[in-house]
């Protein structure tokens, strides 16, 4: 296996302060890209109080000797992203991978049990939209231009799919099914390119959120019961890392690919040495 397979490549991981973010960029650090990990958490100032910054993401890139740099960005704030590109055309410039990941949900104090659609705010729709798809439909809008230049690249949209069953909340399913349609859109406009864009839906992932909700941490969390079936962020960022250093890639354009299913056909484990298949609800 070759651990620095994607020497020489630049990468963007927008929402990189934690889970799926962190995992993606650490592992794509780990296998030799130079990373631009994206996001609102400073050290010491983050969204909600929540766990986790980009500085600590880069942290943990640099001390598994990695290359990475920690971009303050708003992606809601379409100078934020545009400034933040250009700030990589400038410093690199060319750009090959791109993950979408940011995701303006965590924004909101809402009750995530269950409900009907009515019984949850409207702000739900800014905070999954605005927030979220919005947010990434924007960053391909300013970087697709730079990745062009070079007519090839990667870009994938962390997402979540189970065989088209209703995902257990109204804005949600319709976010993430936005976005996977954004993905198939985008396959079709960049069909005559050399840049293949891909959805990558994880399973259950022990996030830090995740972990903090059930009162337990990375070292013990196999004492819960309830999270048995979790994976860690690190195993979407290897399904990402793969792909990215498949030279057949363009084979996968416009697919929604699930991490389980990459396991298999990439033959990478989770940090704790599981094959864990696709997530089904």
């Amino acid at each position: 296996m070759d651990l620095k397979k994607l020497d020489g490549k630049i990468a963007l991981v927008t929402g990189g302060s934690r889970g799926a973010g962190r995992g993606i960029a650490v592992e794509l650090g780990k296998a030799g890209a130079v990373v631009y990990v994206s996001g609102r958490s400073l050290r010491g100032s983050t969204t909600r109080d929540f766990p986790g910054s980009i500085d600590e993401t880069v942290d943990e890139i640099t001390n598994n000797g990695g290359k990475a740099c920690a971009c303050r960005c708003d992606h809601t704030r379409d100078e934020d992203t545009q400034a933040l590109i250009e700030r990589i055309r400038r410093e690199q410039g060319h750009l090959d991978i791109l993950v979408n990941n940011v995701w303006g949900f965590h924004d909101l104090e809402v009750d995530l049990q269950p409900k009907t659609f009515w019984e949850y705010p409207l702000q739900m729709w800014e905070a999954m939209f605005q927030g979220g798809v919005r947010a990434q439909i924007a960053t391909n809008h300013y970087a697709i231009p730079l990745m062009l230049e070079s007519d090839s690249g990667l870009i994938v949209h962390s997402t979540f799919q189970d065989q088209d069953k209703y995902l257990g909340t109204f804005y949600y399913d319709l976010a993430k099914n936005s976005i996977n349609r954004s993905v198939f859109g985008l396959a079709h406009d960049l069909r005559d390119t050399k840049i293949t864009v891909v959805a990558v839906s994880p399973g259950w992932m022990r996030t830090e959120l995740v972990l903090r909700n059930f009162g337990t941490d990375e070292e013990h969390w196999q004492e819960v019961e309830a999270l048995k079936r979790t994976e860690s962020p690190y195993y979407i960022g290897r399904a990402v890392s793969a792909l990215a250093g498949d030279g057949k890639v363009r084979h996968k354009n416009g697919q929604l690919l699930q991490v389980g299913d990459l396991a298999r056909e990439y033959g990478f484990t989770d940090i704790d040495g599981r094959l864990i298949p696709p997530f089904l609800l």
